[in-house]
């Protein structure tokens, strides 16, 4: 039994040996695989890197190409707004511009028109009024000279326009239209 059991021992020993050996040879194959495995990810790392800075030079390029292109399509279709913002603009100043003299002027008009009746009212002579009165008076200093009367020194137009507005007197009551018929028809 002794031998038997030399033997058992033997046998475990070398099965234990072989199986030992089996898997020794399987773990260096397993690595051997593991680092084949890695220096193919390496070497398809490496190409990659190759590869993308080789392409990745022309996408580049093409990228910026494009995004010329579309600054430019950009750029175009903004100034065509931009010019036709700018036209709108000035279209409609020149309509303000228009309202605003043609409201200046009927301003301007009513304002002398009030001036004017308000004048009247005040029985204040008008440029024309002035005008007819120094008519008047040159065709009475005529008159006069022919009578032979010496009237005073006749002034030149120049000096009667130089002359300032002759303001008469604001009157004590307000003439009645009979009053001042009658007074017109007494002046020659």
């Amino acid at each position: 039994m002794a031998t038997l059991k030399k033997s058992a021992r033997k046998k475990t020993a070398s099965a234990s040996a072989s199986k030992n050996d089996n898997l020794q040879a399987q773990a260096e194959q397993m690595s051997k695989r593991l680092g084949e495995s890695a220096q193919q990810v390496w070497l398809a790392g490496v190409g990659a890197f190759g590869r993308a800075q080789a392409e990745g030079t022309k996408l580049f390029e093409t990228l910026v190409k494009e995004g010329l292109s579309l600054e430019q399509t950009t750029r175009k279709v903004a100034g065509g707004k931009a010019q036709a913002m700018r036209d709108a603009m000035e279209t409609t100043v020149g309509q303000a511009r228009e309202r605003a003299s043609d409201t200046w002027d009927r301003l301007e008009k009513v304002f002398e028109e009030r001036v004017h009746r308000a004048l009247r009212r005040l029985e204040v002579p008008s440029r024309e009024d002035l005008s007819a009165l120094i008519d008047r008076v040159d065709a009475l200093n005529a008159q006069l000279r022919t009578m032979g009367g010496a009237p005073a020194a006749k002034p030149s137009r120049a000096k009667r326009s130089a002359r300032p507005a002759v303001k008469k007197p604001a009157p004590a009551a307000k003439k009645t239209p009979a009053k001042r018929a009658a007074r017109k028809k007494a002046a020659p």
